[in-house]
């Protein structure tokens, strides 16, 4: 089964997270605010990775807007590490990019499932 645009973007945002986890820990010795956007961000790809398997319509909804969550609190961190000097703007400003457009991705398909439900209603 093919992944979808969705599913590759998240999973490579995952795979930036993880890295950027590992280098905070490593390098700047900051363990609290680092694991929750390891948590938050990681989970992103996972929610949306398990809407694929979804019971129906609405939970599909469900699980893509949990991920809409999750993207939205990862942006509060990545901004909190920025604004206490964790990263530099440059580190923060290109991986707030990649959330900012996940998140966009999320809003837009949530949008559009809903619309296909009620066109049947």
């Amino acid at each position: 089964m093919s992944k979808s645009i969705l599913q590759e973007k998240s999973f490579l945002f995952a795979i930036r997270i993880v890295k950027l986890y590992k280098l905070i820990i490593e390098q700047k010795k900051e363990f609290i605010m680092s694991k929750q956007v390891y948590r938050s961000g990681t989970a992103v790809g996972a929610l949306i990775r398990e809407a694929q398997n979804a019971e129906s319509k609405m939970d599909f909804i469900h699980k893509l807007a949990i991920a809409q969550k999750e993207c939205d609190e990862t942006l509060y961190w990545l901004e909190l590490l920025k604004a206490t000097d964790y990263l530099t703007e440059n580190e923060f400003e290109s991986i707030a990019n990649d959330n900012t457009e996940l998140l966009k991705m999320l809003k837009s398909s949530i949008i559009t499932v809903k619309q296909s439900i009620s066109k049947k209603l």
